[in-house]
């Protein structure tokens, strides 16, 4: 990616992160993949594409498993903040988030979820995820954040005040290198 920057125009880094959320790009190469079909032709790598891009939250869970045996605790019982519930930075638009997933996923293991997301101060009733329908965002302060054992970025807003997250005691899983280059030592970890 840091090579590709290099191109003078043209250019829009993607970074890997939990999953793909928004109303088109988790849906639509589907579609293409299932008119392929029809034609008697596979779509192979749009396959291969969704089957990662749908593995990624258990991977992020994965990743949160080993940073907190790491420092001896385990999901069940921890209190974890997901920072950032939009499918993508700087939009309110939570359609197909992969946050959710998340959530689904740890709230399963018997974590104590909660979420940070200043576009989104309310979640709205939808389809799949009406069982989080009126959650409301936590609010984000040097008091609140000493509450959680694991904060995960799962949004890189540009309005997220991350010096709140490296400053605090917690452990951070940080899905979009919004802390990269941070010395944040043995509680930090990528995912």
């Amino acid at each position: 990616i840091d090579a590709a920057k290099t191109e003078p125009f043209g250019y829009m880094p993607f970074y890997p992160g939990q999953g793909l959320g928004g109303h088109c790009i988790p849906i639509d190469p589907f579609y293409l993949s299932w008119k392929a079909r029809q034609y008697g032709t596979e779509a192979r790598f749009v396959e291969l594409a969704g089957s990662v891009n749908t593995e990624m939250p258990d991977y992020v869970i994965t990743r949160c498993q080993e940073l907190l045996q790491t420092h001896g605790k385990q999901i069940s019982g921890s209190s974890i903040l997901i920072l950032g519930l939009a499918y993508k930075p700087n939009v309110g638009d939570d359609r197909e988030s992969p946050s959710y997933v998340l959530m689904d996923k740890l709230e399963a293991m018997e974590a104590n979820v909660n979420y940070y997301d200043p576009h989104i101060p309310s979640i709205r009733p939808s389809r799949e995820y009406s069982h989080f329908s009126g959650r409301q965002s936590v609010e984000l302060n040097e008091i609140t954040v000493e509450d959680y054992d694991l904060a995960i970025i799962s949004t890189a807003h540009n309005d997220i005040k991350y010096d709140l997250i490296s400053k605090s005691k917690c452990l951070i899983i940080d899905t979009r290198g919004a802390l990269l280059g941070q010395k944040l030592g043995s509680r930090y970890m990528t995912a």
